[in-house]
């Protein structure tokens, strides 16, 4: 198995670059799908080394359920510095479960709280709020997807601005966007070397929603104008988790994205680009996370298996 344990925990550093340059050269909707993919593949091949990591470090502590076999020199020896990786990988197995549980319950309770405080409106896929705080948001699951929004940011804004607020969050539903956000959030916690693709996926999940929102209106420049204001007398949505409008970010920089040409839809980048090269650096580092904690998962597997008594 040799130090191929260790590659999948720092392979992600190779991603980072295709996470800078996506914003800026790619299409939103593949940016998105593309830094989701690559964040996800990489957090469960880190957080399985881990796991293989701790198997070793847990069969040295005394009193341990594990067979007797699983302490053997020769397992510690498939591991290199197994007294040190192996105890360390099982509280930082354990603080990874744990920060995904209280994300997941978190962002479930936050969407379960915000379909309770709907409950009494009609049932209609957009629900506006009589409240003096202006804000909008999508809010995925329930009976229904629904786009919540507030009297105060609909009065500030025209008439095909507020169009282009209801495509925008209408995109967000359509297009899953909160599996994207959650995922990419997931993998962060698992692997902190994968925040820049959380941070980039944040960002052009807004993009996706921005330049669906212009097709549907029409005119980038209402979009434009529209998440301007919206920002201006906002400050995004109520909680962190759900995607809106006014999202908290780089908002002059959507703003001058919607104000350009429409960006072109590419499945994946031309190779001798920079992006192009740096989706190819990250498609490798990718690929040899999975080679690498698979086949520190089989060797392990092998090696337990040897030496467990029949």
């Amino acid at each position: 198995m040799g130090v191929f344990v260790f590659l999948p925990l720092v392979l992600p550093l190779t991603a980072w670059p295709i996470a800078r340059l996506a914003e800026q050269h790619l299409h939103p909707r593949t940016a998105t799908r593309l830094l989701t993919a690559v964040a996800a593949v990489m957090a469960v091949c880190s957080t399985l080394c881990l796991a293989l990591l701790m198997v070793v470090g847990t069969a040295q502590l005394p009193g341990n359920p594990l067979p007797d076999g699983w302490s053997d020199p020769e397992v510690r020896a498939a591991v290199p510095y197994d007294e040190v990786a192996g105890k360390a990988a099982i509280p930082a197995l354990c603080a990874v479960v744990a920060a995904s549980a209280r994300a997941l319950w978190r962002h479930g309770r936050i969407r379960r709280r915000a379909h309770q405080a709907l409950a009494g409106l009609p049932g209609s896929a957009v629900a506006v709020l009589p409240d003096d705080v202006p804000y909008a948001y999508a809010l995925p699951g329930g009976r229904r997807d629904r786009v919540v929004v507030t009297t105060a940011l609909l009065d500030c804004l025209e008439p095909a601005e507020r169009r282009a607020l209801f495509a925008h969050e209408r995109a967000h539903l359509a297009d899953r966007h909160h599996r994207f956000l959650l995922a990419v959030r997931l993998a962060a916690l698992a692997n902190p070397f994968l925040r820049p693709l959380r941070t980039a996926v944040a960002y052009t999940a807004e993009r996706w929603a921005d330049e669906t929102a212009a097709r549907a209106v029409g005119d980038r420049r209402t979009v434009a104008t529209a998440i301007g204001k919206a920002a201006l007398v906002s400050r995004g949505t109520p909680v962190a988790t759900l995607a809106g409008l006014a999202a908290p970010g780089p908002v002059p920089r959507r703003v001058a994205a919607l104000l350009g040409p429409a960006p072109a839809v590419r499945t994946w980048p031309p190779v001798f680009t920079s992006v192009g090269l740096a989706a190819w650096g990250a498609a490798a580092g990718t690929a040899m996370s999975a080679m690498s904690s698979a086949n520190a998962a089989v060797t392990m597997f092998l090696i337990l298996r040897t030496a467990t008594p029949l």
